[in-house]
């Protein structure tokens, strides 16, 4: 004997209900709220394709095969679809952007009205009912998920009605072709899969192609702040030119009270007010040296410096953070010279970015290895934290892929990040012409290794122009 659901499960299930209610209401608030990224121009042009379409279909099967058919009913049908292009056309301008709510309407009128079609012809038996999966797709790829359920829902209760309902399919006078019922069944299956894959697919394609442009875009913006930082060196230069004459002009009149005071207690006063113009000035002067007068010692670094310059900031914490550098002994012995590159602000950023991350995953420590021979440059980053997972090795370095959120769970009060860090880290040091490789150090240890390898003539390349 079955027994009876109590009343706390009444009152989940109500629940349950509820939630889900509320969740289809907020989604389709909302969805339909808001513009699309389908252009008036865009549907109307795929509608202009497919009355085409659909009247070249319709007059080949009169009047070239001479089948049967309710051809005013169709050219009816068609002769709709051409009108409301019409009207669209001449109500809004050609880039009109269409809302989520009307961009949905129009493709479900595309979807009756092949149905309507379909249904003078043949129904599910007709070959085009195959283009019933066409407002679906273009709704998968431009429309919110609830727009596309609601336009599959409509495509598949559709091709379900056209199993029964429909007038004959055309066919040679005086003979019916009807197919036999499991027949249709599966057309309907195979149109409901095509719905389903179909849809999923090209939702998935436009969704990694939105999230890769605002990665893009967050890119951009990190390498305009780069450039912005360069851009400070020219308002520097200007800044010293412009304050050059007034500090000659205080050197000159210090100079003078100098020579008048001489012999009372305010001359020593003066001539240190003297010192420090003249000292000003000279610091003035270096900043309006030209790129190619730079100091060395700034406008150069080695492959040690370059990561000691990275690594200083994430020194101080609670990670010990260990600096190697040396010449790759196996593959060129020790009389390599140690390679020296430009100062580029975008790899120093790239290449602090993974350094931070290994100190975030890391236990206790974190190695950072720098290693060089006659034909490459190497930087090996090594802690000792959980690893990379398994699931996530393969995709890290694409837009929003990021193990912040795991680490979150497993360390409490570290926060989830978005996956853009190691993203733009890699695309700095990648547009630089290096190549980053990830993996787990071998069983017993645990820990990720990252590899940055560069071809040496390309680390140690003179354009001053590359932003990384």
């Amino acid at each position: 004997m079955r027994a009876k659901p109590g009343r706390d499960g009444r009152a989940k299930k109500g629940l349950l209900l509820v939630s889900l209610s509320q969740f289809i209401a907020d989604q389709t608030a909302n969805g339909l709220a808001g513009d699309s990224r389908l252009r008036l121009m865009t549907i109307v042009w795929l509608r202009w394709i497919a009355v085409l379409g659909q009247l070249a279909a319709v007059l080949a099967i009169w009047l070239v095969m001479q089948f049967p058919m309710p051809v005013g009913y169709c050219l009816g049908i068609v002769a709709l679809s051409a009108w409301v292009n019409v009207a669209l056309a001449v109500k809004y301008p050609a880039r009109h952007r269409l809302s989520v709510g009307a961009a949905t309407a129009l493709l479900a009128y595309d979807l009756l009205q092949l149905s309507a079609l379909l249904y003078l012809t043949g129904g599910i038996q007709n070959p085009f009912a195959l283009l019933l999966l066409a407002p679906v797709t273009v709704s998968a790829a431009t429309l919110p998920v609830i727009s596309t359920i609601a336009l599959g829902l409509i495509a598949l209760v559709s091709a379900y009605l056209l199993v029964y309902h429909y007038w004959p399919l055309p066919w040679y006078q005086g003979m019916r072709y009807e197919m036999p019922l499991p027949y249709k069944i599966g057309v309907l299956s195979a149109i409901g899969a095509g719905v389903v894959f179909i849809a999923f697919y090209v939702w998935r394609l436009a969704k990694e192609a939105d999230l890769m442009s605002q990665a893009l875009a967050a890119t951009e913006q990190i390498l305009a702040r780069e450039q912005k930082l360069h851009a400070l060196d020219g308002l520097a230069a200007a800044a010293a030119h412009e304050l050059g004459t007034p500090l000659s002009t205080i050197v000159l009149v210090t100079s003078e009270l100098a020579r008048d005071l001489k012999g009372t207690p305010h001359v020593d006063d003066v001539e240190l007010l003297r010192d420090q113009a003249v000292r000003c000035r000279e610091i003035l002067q270096k900043l309006t040296r030209t790129p190619g007068e730079q100091d060395a010692w700034y406008a150069r670094l080695t492959i040690r410096e370059l990561v000691d310059e990275a690594s200083q900031p994430y020194r101080s914490g609670p990670v010990v953070v260990v600096v190697d550098g040396g010449p790759d002994t196996l593959a060129s012995g020790t009389g390599v010279l140690e390679p020296v590159m430009l100062r580029r602000p975008g790899m120093i950023y790239g290449l602090g970015n993974i350094i931070e991350n290994a100190v975030d995953f890391a236990q206790t420590t974190v190695e950072i290895r720098a290693r060089w021979s006659q034909t490459a440059v190497t930087i090996t980053i090594v802690d000792d934290g959980p690893g990379f997972a398994p699931e996530l090795i393969e995709t890290l370095g694409e837009p929003y892929v990021s193990t912040r959120r795991q680490n979150a769970l497993q360390k409490e009060g570290k926060a989830g990040g978005l996956g853009l860090g190691f993203f733009i880290a890699k695309t700095l040091l990648e547009r630089s012409g290096a190549v980053l490789a990830l993996e787990n150090r071998p069983e017993p240890e645990q820990g990720a290794v990252v590899t940055i390898t560069w071809p040496r003539d390309t680390f140690e390349r003179q354009d001053t122009n590359l932003t990384a």
